[in-house]
C-alpha cells in the first residue's frame, strides 16, 4: 500500500530539509514542495492563483500516486489551516493508500534563528520573521501529529515521521 505524507508547518520550522531527507530513506519516494506549484515574481495572492496552486497541487499528487514507481509521496507546504489540508485531501485519489498528515513545529527561539540565518544567506526577506512566528500557534489545532523540530537533528526527526 502506497503512504502519502502531508508534512506541514511554519516558514523555517525544516520542511524541505525533512522531506528531501525522508525521500532518501523510504524506498520509492517522490517529493512535491508546494512553493514549486506556485513560484512567482511577482507573487501575487488572489483567488485565482490560490485557486490555481491548489489545482496544480492536487494534480501532481495524483499523478505521483497513480504511478506504479512510487510507493512513497511525500508532499510538504505551510498548510496553517485544516481547511488547506481537507481540501487536498478532497481533491486527490487517496484509494489504497495510507495517508500521514504531519505538523513539524519548533519554539520560537528556534525558529526565529534559522530564519534569520537564512535572511542573511540571502535566501529568505526580512517580512518572512514576523509572517512565520505568528503562525506558529495555528499548528496546535490542526489534526495532524505533531513533531518538535527544536534542538533535534535532522535525522532524529525523519526516523520519528517514518515509524508513524
Amino acid at each position: 500500500m502506497k503512504k502519502l505524507y502531508l508534512i506541514g508547518g511554519t516558514m523555517g520550522v525544516g520542511k524541505t530539509t525533512v522531506c528531501q531527507r525522508l525521500k532518501r530513506r523510504l524506498r520509492n519516494s517522490v517529493f512535491l514542495d508546494g512553493d514549486w506549484c506556485w513560484d512567482a515574481d511577482p507573487f501575487q495572492v488572489t483567488e485565482e492563483t490560490k485557486r490555481m496552486v491548489m489545482e496544480n497541487i492536487c494534480f501532481l499528487l495524483n499523478q505521483f500516486l497513480h504511478c506504479s514507481a512510487y510507493e512513497n509521496v511525500i508532499f510538504c507546504w505551510v498548510m496553517h489551516q485544516q481547511r488547506i489540508m481537507d481540501e487536498i485531501l478532497e481533491n486527490i485519489d487517496g484509494t489504497d493508500c495510507e495517508i500521514k498528515t504531519v505538523s513539524l513545529l519548533c519554539d520560537a527561539e528556534t525558529l526565529e534563528a534559522r530564519l534569520r540565518k537564512d535572511i542573511r544567506q540571502g535566501l529568505r526577506s526580512e517580512d518572512v520573521l514576523g509572517r512565520s512566528l505568528a503562525r506558529i500557534a495555528l499548528y496546535e489545532k490542526l489534526d495532524t501529529v505533531k513533531v518538535d523540530t527544536s534542538g533535534r537533528e535532522v535525522d532524529e526527526i525523519v526516523k520519528e515521521i517514518e515509524n508513524l
